[in-house]
């Protein structure tokens, strides 16, 4: 691993895949930082176990500002790249930055979408489109009382566990958000795909 090599996590292009999930700083707030400020950076790896860690989130401290090109000095002792120590130069750009110590200027829109909901696997992973959506009183804390479906499911696929997930609102946005207007509605709704407008109608 001595010869192991590196590179910074593109977070602005992560941030253009995963919009609902994956949080960057708003260039406002980059463009307040000052030599001695904190960013973090995902320095990803060459990991030849396929079952370990890939990339670690790490601090850089600020050494000069130059536009959107920055270079720094590592700020964290790494735990799995071990070929960065703390106090090793690193330069980067305004993409690689994934946090700062700095307060954020503008509204964070992936907190929004941390809560959970329950979807099928149709949805999340197989490429359907949402099209039976209700929302139920919270079960928990971090329940947003959302459950999203295909609508073509099958009781028995619905009674396998693994066809049903409890993740973020964020996740499934990524895959379909067509409906993220509607995430506003109180608990009781339920909304159901036209099949010929595309569009959701409340459903009695």
């Amino acid at each position: 691993m001595e010869n192991q090599s590196w590179w910074l996590t593109d977070a602005a292009e992560s941030q253009r895949h995963y919009p609902y999930t994956f949080y960057k700083p708003s260039k406002a707030t980059i463009s307040k930082l000052h030599v001695g400020s904190l960013v973090k950076l995902i320095f990803e790896f060459d990991q030849p176990d396929p079952d370990g860690l890939s990339a670690e989130r790490m601090w850089v401290t600020l050494t000069e500002i130059d536009g959107d090109r920055f270079k720094g000095e590592l700020d964290n002792e790494p735990f799995y790249l071990k070929t960065l120590k703390l106090g090793d130069p690193v330069e980067f750009e305004e993409r690689h930055i994934i946090q700062t110590d700095l307060d954020e200027v503008e509204r964070d829109t992936v907190k929004k979408y941390r809560p959970r909901c329950f979807v099928t696997r149709k949805v999340l992973y197989d490429g359907e489109k949402a099209g039976y959506i209700y929302r139920e009183e919270p079960e928990e804390d971090d329940d947003s009382g959302w459950r999203i479906m295909a609508g073509n499911e099958s009781d028995q696929y619905l009674d396998d566990q693994e066809n049903v997930l409890y993740v973020s609102l964020g996740a499934v946005l990524n895959q379909d958000d067509s409906f993220a207007h509607l995430l506003g509605s109180a608990p009781g709704v339920a909304f159901q795909r036209d099949l010929k407008t595309g569009e959701f109608k409340t459903k009695e």
